[in-house]
């Protein structure tokens, strides 16, 4: 179980928004859904390429207290940093928080 005196990073949780394009098409955005307190521990790093432009993957471990209606199409953000949710799971058999798998891209 976690502590809660860890959620110790004030995170943004947006949720996706989507608007017609004007072509047929949809244009995705974000909005902000909630503030949070959460935790948030690096995992791993990498080295990427996305479109012949290096930079690196960074995977995060996020615990937050536990809230309804989050899914991966989510995302949460700290300042300039986004981090894009990967999965979820619940941390224990109490349902008191939520572990998140979360991936940040930086160049």
């Amino acid at each position: 179980m976690t502590d809660p005196g860890k959620l110790n990073r004030r995170l943004v949780l947006e949720a996706p928004v989507e608007s017609a394009d004007g072509a047929g098409g949809v244009t995705q955005s974000f909005e902000t859904a909630a503030t949070l307190w959460a935790q948030v521990l690096p995992v791993s790093a990498r080295a990427s390429l996305d479109a012949d432009h290096a930079g690196a993957a960074i995977s995060h471990r996020i615990v937050i207290r536990h809230r309804g209606g989050l899914t991966t199409r989510h995302r949460l953000r700290e300042g300039e940093r986004v981090y894009r949710i990967v999965s979820l799971r619940e941390q224990d058999d109490t349902r008191r928080f939520i572990e998140i798998a979360a991936q940040e891209r930086v160049d």
